[in-house]
């Protein structure tokens, strides 16, 4: 159902459209990443979007924070954001049910990249009263489909400072570069870290300076240059093998 775990039951019927079952007890497995993350990522068109939420899914990810840029694609208005949030959530789901994840990842509705970095931003001078709630709140929206789910205790974490923010950035000098606390925080008990992944055409000088005052790093993972549907697998695989 979604809040961990999962049940044994016992199938009583069977229809082309309908089954009914009898709920014989739950098993408590956990599935979850041992590391809560956050990606800050992007939008992109058509199946590269669903391929990043896919493939992030089935690596761990705790929530997906959409985003729109100088150099993005793709920019939602306001009537389409619910009907492709929701897609994008039962694409997280679906990867959910073949990969085995009993906690699906939160999809969060769509914000620009300056409003979401603001409100990271703790040190901005220039935020008026109330302004970094209302960024926070349009941030946390999610779809109808896990608005239930989206307030259990679990997904709370995703509420506090993250432990690391990282920004997957163009390999600069053919050298790539590993942020040194990244062991460190992994070896922490239950590691928040969130990664930011730009568009096709990179971020803008403007984003990457916001970004950096938010905290962002810069992590190069080796010397080519990846598509913006690869950076978040490679990235939360990269996490996922120095975990153990």
């Amino acid at each position: 159902d979604g809040f961990g775990g999962e049940y044994k039951v016992q199938l009583k019927t069977i229809s082309k459209k309908h089954a009914t079952a009898t709920l014989l007890s739950h098993v408590a497995d956990n599935r979850t990443s041992a590391t809560i993350s956050k990606i800050g990522l992007v939008m992109s068109r058509g199946e590269r979007m669903d391929y990043a939420i896919q493939k992030s899914t089935e690596l761990g990810v705790t929530a997906i924070q959409l985003l729109s840029s100088h150099h993005g694609e793709v920019n939602l208005k306001p009537a389409q954001v619910e009907k492709k949030l929701g897609h994008w959530q039962q694409i997280a789901i679906a990867a959910c049910e073949q990969c085995g994840l009993n906690r699906p990842p939160l999809i969060l509705a769509p914000v620009s990249i300056s409003d979401w970095l603001q409100s990271l931003d703790t040190s901005a001078s220039d935020m008026t009263p109330g302004s970094a709630s209302k960024i926070s709140t349009q941030a946390n929206a999610v779809s109808a489909i896990v608005s239930a789910l989206s307030q259990d205790a679990y997904y709370q974490a995703l509420q506090q400072p993250a432990d690391l923010r990282m920004q997957l950035s163009v390999p600069a000098a053919g050298q790539p570069v590993m942020p040194g606390k990244l062991l460190t925080v992994l070896q922490q008990t239950a590691p928040y870290i969130e990664l930011l992944v730009g568009p096709e055409g990179g971020l803008s000088p403007a984003e990457c300076q916001q970004a950096d005052r938010a905290g962002f790093v810069a992590w190069q993972i080796g010397p080519r240059v990846l598509r913006t549907e690869t950076a978040p697998v490679v990235a939360l695989a990269t996490i996922q093998a120095l975990s153990f």
